[in-house]
């Protein structure tokens, strides 16, 4: 199912993005090809926040090489990359939504202001990927008016929202309860495989975890981040145990 490569790493030391001057990650060789799916698991602290916002484009790596789309992302970091980016989807831990804004709003600005939509195209747009996200009934509410559980579905949809060739989700299940949580575990194989949402497009997916087992029978590919060694570990079609992993809590603001 894999094609052309997509992103490239080769010898990269990825940076903290919160400690300036340490390094979370040592060395890291990696090839993420066309309609591949990545799940990279690792202990609290061994830096997959920082590999994911570096393979979208949103930091740099202290050294080594990185090319995405083909383009060097190492020497220029400027808005001329701007559409090299738009090209890979974010999903962030937090859901980084604008609360000013209704739910429906923080999904149709990316696609009105990226894809010069007009106002009605974007609420059409914006209501269908509401409606395949479950989160239709919300959609005049405003994102600090509901739950960490539906706040990153809302990220989720706009992301989507610009029709990304890869999807970049930082742990998407932390901090969900069960019934949420097996909505993504769902969902983000039907994304990778091609949704009808997205005129059934296979996508380029990678995600991080706290633990291997929800994504064991997904059909990814396997990475590991070592915290002592500060090493990247290719692991492929099987995961490794979670010898690191504590059992995660449910969403304390309930569902």
């Amino acid at each position: 199912m894999s094609g052309e490569p997509i992103i490239e790493l080769r010898a990269v030391t990825v940076p903290s993005r919160r400690e300036g001057g340490r390094i979370s990650t040592e060395d890291v060789n990696w090839t993420v090809r066309e309609k591949e799916f990545w799940v990279v698991g690792g202990p609290q602290g061994s830096g997959k926040s920082d590999l994911m916002f570096l393979l979208a484009g949103l930091n740099r790596p202290a050294s080594g090489a990185y090319t995405l789309f083909g383009q060097d992302m190492t020497q220029h970091f400027g808005d001329e990359f701007l559409p090299c980016r738009l090209r890979v989807g974010m999903v962030f831990d937090d859901a980084r939504l604008l609360n000013q804004l209704t739910i429906a709003e923080n999904v149709a600005l990316p696609a009105r202001y990226h894809n010069d939509l007009h106002a009605d195209e974007a609420e059409t747009w914006a209501g269908a990927l509401l409606k395949a996200t479950g989160l239709g009934e919300f959609a005049g509410q405003t994102p600090g008016t509901l739950a960490r559980n539906w706040r990153r579905r809302v990220a989720l949809a706009r992301a989507l929202a610009v029709r990304p060739e890869v999807l970049i989700l930082e742990n998407p299940l932390r901090g969900l309860d069960a019934r949420h949580a097996a909505w993504w575990i769902d969902f983000v194989p039907q994304l990778w495989r091609g949704h009808e949402l997205l005129r059934g497009k296979a996508m380029t997916m990678i995600l991080s975890t706290d633990e291997f087992q929800p994504w064991r029978a997904a059909g990814a590919q396997f990475a590991t981040l070592e915290l002592d060694s500060r090493k990247f570990v290719l692991a492929g079609e099987h995961a490794p145990e979670d010898e690191w992993s504590l059992p995660q809590a449910a969403d304390e603001e309930g569902t």
